[in-house]
């Protein structure tokens, strides 16, 4: 068959589709319906983790792409249940202030910023917020936070090392103790205890932040890691750095040299294994990867119901159609269709039928990706490969249930279905 004669067909075979959802429009709207849903979860669920993973990215590189952290204990999933036989590094000691220092003072490093985290409650005259969190961290944390302070500034290297006092507020948090009065220099209550406010910083939006409360609305105060570790209830063993190597050196050789430096101040003997994590951002990548993707493949499975239940309709629909037009099919075989021609009309017919679900489910999801890009910190947009994937499974859903019909259409008898009434 010349490919002119099949794209005629085809063309006709859409025709054939549109006239059966006009005669059948319950039931061709319920087809429809099904693999728009299937069709929508795969756009939309592709969607969101294509932009949260690029948040996700934009918020590790303003650590640098070579930068790594240097922490108790791993980061990802494993089967603990808590015991130390199955959780190893609940063990490991933390990485306490001397280690960080001699890390700070290896040749290979430009930045090591040490970084505690913690809730705390505050106060200021009758305004009280309870659980803020608040990080902790050296004074280069202004080089990987990416944070513009206005107005004030940030504490110094002496108020760090004194353990001063002071804060730094976001601007929700500032909003919510200070309104539209100036906050700088203004005594407020962290977890009972005065702090002096010397600056407000302004974030940018990314889904690191916003998973882990550091998001713009969210209340967020920085202040001196060592005055968290003297004067706050912080959880020291928690405490982690975060490295940047200097320019031009190779990530893996300046891990060498940190994993050297720490396993011979903690005695570590060869053929010990380490008790304490280098975590670098392809690690962090690839745990987001084995999160999202679980997700991705729980929406997969429910995309896979709904299409099964536009499925369903497809043959039905095709089915009624085959009935009606039986006397027509024998027509055609008459004039010298063959059973290829005839499979082919039905099968292009059962593929329009869910593409044009299809299509109404890549609008919807269009939309849905279009809100929360416009509403919320993730950057949303929609991978080709999910579009391709949408429209191939619509396609291959009209395919695999319009076969039937379509065969059944291909083998009736050419007299007998003449002689149908």
């Amino acid at each position: 068959m010349r490919l002119i004669d099949r794209v005629l067909m085809a063309f006709e075979g859409i025709g054939m589709a549109i006239d059966a959802m006009r005669a059948n429009k319950v039931r061709a709207s319920l087809t429809i319906a099904g693999v728009a849903i299937g069709v929508f979860v795969v756009v939309a669920m592709g969607a969101t983790v294509h932009g949260i993973r690029q948040s996700f990215q934009s918020d590790l590189d303003e650590f640098g792409a070579t930068s790594f952290q240097v922490r108790r204990r791993g980061v990802g999933f494993s089967a603990c249940d808590g015991t130390d036989d199955t959780c190893p590094e609940r063990r490991n000691p933390g990485i306490t202030l001397a280690e960080w220092a001699a890390i700070r003072g290896l040749a290979e490093i430009e930045t090591a910023t040490a970084w505690l985290s913690g809730q705390a409650d505050f106060d200021y005259k009758d305004r009280h917020i309870a659980n803020v969190g608040y990080d902790a961290q050296s004074t280069d944390w202004i080089k990987t936070d990416v944070a513009d302070i206005s107005p004030g500034r940030s504490y110094s290297q002496s108020e760090h090392d004194a353990g001063a006092q002071v804060v730094v507020i976001n601007d929700t948090l500032k909003s919510r103790l200070f309104g539209d009065s100036d906050p700088i220099g203004k005594q407020i209550t962290v977890q009972g205890k005065q702090f002096e406010v010397i600056g407000v910083f302004h974030t940018k939006a990314g889904f690191l932040k916003t998973l882990d409360g550091r998001g713009p609305d969210q209340p967020r105060a920085i202040l001196p890691m060592m005055t968290a570790y003297r004067h706050l209830d912080v959880w020291r063993r928690g405490l982690l750095i975060m490295t940047k190597p200097r320019p031009g050196l190779v990530q893996a050789e300046v891990m060498d040299a940190v994993t050297e430096l720490l396993r011979g101040r903690r005695g570590l003997k060869p053929g010990q294994p380490n008790n304490f994590a280098l975590v670098a951002q392809d690690r962090m990548l690839d745990v987001f990867d084995q999160l999202f993707g679980a997700i991705f493949m729980v929406g997969l499975a429910l995309s896979a119901v709904a299409l099964l239940v536009g499925g369903v309709g497809v043959i039905a629909i095709m089915m009624i159609s085959v009935t009606e037009r039986t006397r027509e099919i024998g027509v055609r075989k008459a004039l010298g269709a063959t059973k290829g021609i005839i499979l082919w009309q039905f099968l292009v017919e059962a593929a329009t039928l869910t593409s044009i679900g299809a299509s109404v489910g890549l609008v919807i999801g269009a939309i849905l990706a279009w809100v929360v890009r416009t509403n919320t910190p993730v950057p949303t947009s929609i991978p080709a490969s999910a579009i391709i994937t949408a429209i191939l499974a619509s396609i291959a859903t009209g395919v695999v249930f319009g076969m039937l019909p379509a065969m059944r259409a291909a083998k009736l008898d050419p007299i007998e279905a003449l002689r149908h009434e």
